[in-house]
């Protein structure tokens, strides 16, 4: 009887984690928030996105390609010219020799005349004074015979400013390419500055202005009287005309009419009629 139940005990309590597995299976899910189904994709722009970034995996993977290659071919060039030039390394090159040994063999000359072109015409244009200079340094070093005098290399480099600039700094003469880029950048703010300044003080009369036109829009200006030719002018007498009489349609004046005061119509006297007046004898 023990054993039985310690048996019976044993199995009910392998029972109690059945009974909690299927209590957890029948359980409803919690409610959690609902989320909005994923937007639908485009897949014509997926694929032109791809396509693009392929591109420029490609272009990218070509340029370091390109630049490998050109290291490898530097490389040669180089090892082959110290061996059958400079012994070795046993002689010493002047970093001005190898560079001039590098751009006869990579760069051509008629590439090289055209980059020192570029720079003998080279002007400020748009651009700031800080991308003028960097331009000026990186086409410099095709043309040795200018840079080499600090002196005319100033002097190109201060022809090239914009006539707005150049004209503030020629008065200084300037003999070093710093002196004159220090320079250039600071009359460059200055000027940027003072246009602003210039641009703010033009908006506010120009709200004025606005606001005065629309005040001539509500309340518009009497217009002056057209002057019209003499055919044109109504048939309105002046207060100094005088008027008809309706007794006896002559322009008298006055208030008292002689023909209705019996006077002769002639003199105006009351001794006598117009027929018997003696004006007219």
């Amino acid at each position: 009887m023990a054993s039985r139940g310690r048996r019976g005990g044993a199995s009910a309590r392998e029972d109690e984690p059945r009974r909690d597995e299927r209590a957890e299976q029948q359980a409803p899910a919690p409610q959690g928030p609902v989320l909005p189904p994923p937007p639908s994709v485009d897949y014509g722009v997926f694929m032109q996105g791809l396509v693009q970034a392929m591109q420029t995996q490609a272009h990218t993977q070509a340029a370091l390609q390109a630049q490998l290659e050109a290291q490898e071919r530097a490389d040669v060039w180089w090892a082959s010219l110290l061996r059958t030039r400079f012994e070795d390394g046993a002689i010493n090159v002047a970093w001005d020799e190898f560079v001039r040994l590098f751009r006869a063999t990579f760069v051509p000359e008629h590439m090289q005349d055209r980059m020192e072109q570029e720079f003998l015409s080279l002007a400020q244009g748009s651009m700031t004074v800080l991308e003028y200079e960097a331009r000026f340094s990186e086409l410099s070093k095709y043309a040795p015979h200018i840079v080499a005098d600090e002196r005319r290399k100033t002097k190109k480099f201060m022809m090239g400013l914009k006539p707005s600039l150049r004209t503030r700094l020629v008065a200084f003469d300037h003999r070093t390419l710093d002196e004159a880029l220090s320079a250039a950048c600071r009359q460059e703010g200055e000027m940027e500055q003072y246009l602003e300044e210039k641009k703010a003080s033009q908006k506010r009369p120009s709200v004025t202005f606005q606001r005065q036109d629309k005040k001539k829009a509500v309340y518009p200006a009497q217009q002056r009287p057209v002057a019209v030719s003499g055919s044109q002018v109504p048939s309105v007498r002046s207060p100094g005309v005088k008027k008809e009489c309706p007794h006896c349609g002559k322009t008298h004046g006055g208030t008292e009419c002689w023909m209705i005061a019996g006077k002769c119509l002639k003199c105006g006297s009351s001794d006598h009629k117009i027929r018997d007046c003696p004006r007219l004898q």
